[in-house]
């Protein structure tokens, strides 16, 4: 029988982190899915309503924190999952560096795109 390894401690910080990003991230998907499919059909977006609808600040602080939480889930689960693989050393320590520099680079570019999309840049 193979040996059963995962990275995430179960009750532990990161497991903890990994699932409420994960509810939250659903909830998100499920208001994105229900404003852009039934309030709104897919065929009346348009750039300018998208620029309407980020000058809202709920609208824009959702989105926002949508861009947070997924590229954290994501990182974090990209992280795991090579830890799981049998990573180890300076590898695992390059792999954390290079996934946290591309999340934050990630973050900054997400947050300038919003920004000008609110017209705050």
């Amino acid at each position: 029988m193979a040996e059963h390894y995962s990275s995430f401690e179960r009750g532990g910080r990161r497991w903890l982190l990994q699932r409420l990003t994960a509810v939250f991230l659903i909830g998100v998907l499920a208001f994105h899915f229900m404003l852009l499919h039934f309030v709104n059909h897919a065929a009346d977006i348009t750039f300018a309503g998208t620029q309407a609808r980020m000058g809202q600040i709920s609208y824009f602080a959702t989105m926002w924190l949508f861009l947070v939480t997924a590229t954290f889930h994501g990182v974090n689960g990209v992280y795991n999952a090579l830890v799981n693989q049998g990573i180890s050393g300076s590898q695992k320590t390059a792999v954390k560096y290079v996934l946290v520099v591309a999340g934050l680079l990630l973050v900054a570019q997400g947050t300038r795109v919003a920004l000008a999309m609110n017209g705050f840049l």
